[in-house]
């Protein structure tokens, strides 16, 4: 096994992207926070925000590592989550045939990515429970059963502590709802996988 095998697995990188209004950064701290306090991982968090806090362009990058992170900037994102068409247009360029993307559907209608893209419809999803601003935190949730970067356990624990009081509980179905959809998005390629040849689109 080479360093960079060796690092890949000790190390990952992901971006975390949108407008402001969406808790792009909340996500981003909920994935870095559930890593290191729950999941005794090392994780570093970079937040930027556009020329306007709500509406503007914003991202999160987070670093999730077994061993100590030196440099805490993303410059090929592992994972990206693209809650905007602009977010995605601005940091496609970075990823590689190797990352693993997730998007809002709604949001990011256009994508022609080298990697394996998976969609859910996030925004809409919170609409019905009742909380557009939920939309994160189903992401969040999508996000952890696609990749399995944190243990559902942390995340749900971290969720109820970043959230405002007395959402707690609706915050986590929220988390649920979204994981339970990334479980059933990979079910639904398993089987279209075994039922044919060739690449999984």
């Amino acid at each position: 096994m080479t360093d960079k095998e060796k690092n890949t697995i000790a190390q990952t990188e992901i971006i975390v992207t949108g407008f402001g209004g969406q808790g792009i950064i909340l996500a981003g701290k909920i994935l870095g926070m559930a890593a290191s306090l729950g999941d005794h991982k090392e994780s570093t968090l970079v937040q930027a925000y556009g020329p306007e806090s709500r509406g503007g362009a914003c991202n999160a990058q987070v670093i999730i590592s077994n061993t100590p992170i030196h440099y805490p900037y993303v410059q090929y994102p592992d994972i990206l989550i693209a809650m905007s068409q602009a977010g995605y247009d601005k940091f496609a360029g970075q990823i590689t045939e190797d990352s693993i993307l997730l998007i809002d559907q709604d949001l990011v209608p256009t994508v022609d990515a080298p990697c394996p893209a998976y969609a859910i419809s996030s925004t809409r999803m919170a609409e019905k429970l009742g909380n557009k601003m939920m939309a994160n935190i189903i992401m969040v949730g999508f996000t952890t059963a696609i990749t399995q970067l944190v243990s559902t356990s942390s995340a749900e624990d971290m969720i109820a502590k970043s959230v405002p009081k007395g959402t707690e509980q609706k915050n986590i179905a929220a988390f649920t709802k979204g994981y339970d959809y990334g479980l059933s998005t990979l079910k639904g390629r398993e089987r279209k996988a075994a039922g044919q040849t060739g690449a999984i689109v």
